[in-house]
């Protein structure tokens, strides 16, 4: 079978945007050509690697299994590269991160200081909820995934790096001075405001309320902890949020910390990748360089 890493790329470039001509973008050729490389692909391989439904590309699965194979392709050619560089005293290259929204408070502080260091390094940084980010990591998308609950079902290099505190928030008007602690129950016939299914912080909540015998009769689901935190401060209930999206400004964000037991709820940050994944250098460089410069933002 003969092809030709222009023809791979193609392959690649067509599965990430679903379009042939944003393929041919993608690669810096023209519509004609990237169609007339994906058929000399699909020739070699002896199967469609493609169909058109609804004016939409999708991958056969042929094609899915010639993109795996690009991508793993791909990611091997980098980090030789990479090794090439570093041999001559270079660092250069691309980083990919992929990371839960969540995260997005503190890693673009620790990004900052590892681009000042390496500033030949291109970054590429996913913000998504943690659906998401294990979507990417099932698909090895990424070089690394920062995340608080990495899913059982992968056998993963797993790496704890921070803390992740959850604690109950109110209306800052709700706080008292002397109230002293509150327990869980206390909050009973609040409304918890919760994230949505499936995110590590409603997961790690859901599993200390199941241990504790609470079940909060009134439940309202918001997406992110912006919405959240907004509808806090707008009296409409009380939520567990990890401390990290409060940035340390919670009094100027119209809620309070509440005093309950059993909170903060410790939760941590883990950095992860596919056990038996050979990280590019620059990736080792940057998973080093979180381990260490983490513990300034604990």
């Amino acid at each position: 079978m003969n092809m030709t890493f222009r023809q791979l790329r193609l392959v690649l470039a067509l599965a990430d945007t679903g379009s042939v001509s944003a393929a041919a973008r993608a690669t810096h050729v023209t519509q004609p050509t990237a169609s007339m490389q994906l058929r000399e692909a699909a020739n070699a391989v002896g199967m469609p690697l493609y169909e058109v439904i609804g004016k939409r590309v999708h991958l056969t699965e042929a094609g899915k299994e010639l993109a795996r194979t690009a991508r793993a392709m791909s990611a091997e050619w980098e980090a030789f590269e990479q090794k090439i560089d570093g041999l001559k005293g270079l660092t250069r290259g691309r980083l990919k991160v992929a990371v839960v929204s969540t995260a997005k408070y503190f890693v673009p502080r620790l990004l900052g200081g590892f681009c000042a260091k390496y500033p030949a390094i291109d970054i590429s940084l996913e913000v998504l909820n943690r659906d998401g980010v294990v979507s990417r990591l099932a698909d090895n998308l990424d070089d690394l995934y920062i995340m608080s609950m990495p899913p059982s079902a992968f056998d993963l290099e797993d790496q704890v790096f921070m803390p992740n505190p959850l604690v109950v928030i109110g209306p800052r008007k709700k706080r008292s001075a002397n109230q002293g602690t509150m327990d869980l129950r206390d909050l009973a016939s609040s409304r918890f405001i919760l994230r949505e299914p499936g995110s590590g912080t409603r997961m790690a909540t859901d599993a200390h309320f199941q241990r504790l015998g609470f079940n909060p009769e009134l439940k309202l689901e918001l997406g992110s902890n912006e919405a959240i935190r907004e509808a806090v401060a707008g009296g409409l209930g009380v939520a567990v949020i990890s401390q990290h999206a409060l940035q340390g400004h919670a009094s100027g964000l119209g809620v309070s910390i509440l005093d309950v037991k059993g909170f903060p709820l410790q939760s941590q940050w883990h950095v992860v990748h596919h056990k038996g994944k050979q990280l590019s250098p620059i990736a080792t460089i940057f998973r080093d360089h979180l381990l260490k410069s983490s513990t300034l933002w604990r």
